[in-house]
């Protein structure tokens, strides 16, 4: 990070306060953790970049040097920022092709991604699904090691077992030692001289496997959840990467989702509304009788405490609202339209002619 503007990193001011750079830490941390952000690619990355700027920062120290010189100079004050050799001549050769982060042995699986569709009810309450994959599993046959029965693996020749192999070479700074890849078992420290016939060699077959997924009560539509040791087996008995289980919440017509709250539309008769009624209306798991008070508007709401969906991060269910939807007939009879006629007129009420009312005009039609 010696060519990167730190404050523009985390967000802030140059003069921001101690206070102000936690905020913004607190919040880019959020934004970019690896476990909370598993779309964007560069998240992980992002959020090492602002925790470095955070550690610089945050030391009153060091951000006096960098405020001062524009670079981190470490606690001590060196210009090197107290690291060792290497990162001095990583600075000024710019690493010179060595890898020190190489990992020795198998390399543990890819991760892998699956889409599961689940009810609202299953969302709501949490439920355990099968789920099938295929996915690279670990060969039955050799047990992972890539090894035909009877053989093991033999230490690579070049890199004797370590998986690098150094060079020396001389610099104006003297000797210099860089480490790489070992060309012959690509870091794997051993070669296999008999391998399996099932596998040839890999360790793993593309095989079809059914897992058990346990979704927590309260999961929306769109949430991810994370398996770790689900995912690919390793080249060779590596461990196995992560399986990502993105979820898809299927659409119930009887109900919209709001959060962890439901909302539901009851129809009721225009006489129900006026003159009260006791309605059924459905939740997610049985039906409930509610009343409906006489002279109900169209649009009145009534609230069903915990009969919503669970809390995903909490105890307790949301609420179902009921919206009510008041229906006026279309098309009336006589009978109908007549006693209409005659409500309206003891309320005293201004109504069209009778040539012109809903019975006469369906009359018309035909």
């Amino acid at each position: 990070m010696a060519n990167t503007n730190l404050y523009a990193v985390l967000e802030v001011d140059p003069q921001c306060s101690p206070e102000e750079l936690k905020r913004a830490y607190r919040r880019l941390a959020r934004k970019f953790h690896p476990d909370a952000n598993t779309v964007d690619p560069e998240a992980e990355a992002n959020f090492k970049e602002v925790s470095q700027a955070y550690e610089i920062l945050s030391d009153p120290d060091r951000r006096a040097n960098y405020d001062r010189f524009g670079a981190d100079l470490g606690a001590g004050g060196s210009p090197f920022g107290g690291g060792s050799v290497q990162d001095i001549f990583d600075m000024f050769f710019g690493g010179m092709g060595v890898n020190t982060q190489t990992r020795r042995g198998p390399q543990p699986g890819p991760d892998a991604e699956v889409a599961l569709d689940v009810t609202l009810e299953e969302a709501a309450f949490g439920a355990t699904r099968e789920v099938t994959v295929t996915l690279p599993q670990r060969c039955t046959t050799c047990g992972g090691s890539g090894c035909a029965a009877g053989t093991s693996p033999t230490s690579c020749e070049e890199c004797q077992g370590a998986g690098q192999v150094r060079r020396v070479r001389n610099s104006i700074l003297g000797q210099m030692v860089t480490s790489q890849l070992c060309p012959r078992c690509q870091g794997m420290g051993s070669r296999i001289e008999s391998p399996c016939d099932d596998c040839r060699g890999d360790g793993r077959r593309q095989q079809s496997a059914t897992m058990s997924v346990h979704i927590p009560g309260g999961v929306e539509d769109g949430s991810t959840m994370r398996l770790a040791d689900r995912g690919p087996a390793g080249l060779r008995g590596g461990a196995n990467g992560r399986l990502f289980v993105h979820l898809r919440v299927l659409p119930d017509a009887r109900f919209e989702r709001h959060g962890d709250d439901l909302h539901h539309e009851a129809h009721v008769a225009f006489s129900q509304a006026v003159l009260g009624a006791t309605i059924t209306v459905p939740t997610l798991r049985e039906t409930i009788a509610i009343d409906v008070e006489p002279g109900s508007a169209n649009g009145t709401v009534h609230r069903m405490r915990h009969e919503g969906t669970e809390h995903l991060h909490g105890r307790g269910r949301g609420d179902l609202y009921v919206h009510l939807v008041v229906d006026v007939p279309s098309e009336l009879d006589e009978t109908s339209e007549g006693l209409l006629r005659q409500w309206a007129e003891h309320r005293r009420e201004v109504v069209s002619e009778e040539s012109g009312g809903l019975f006469r005009r369906r009359k018309a039609k035909k």
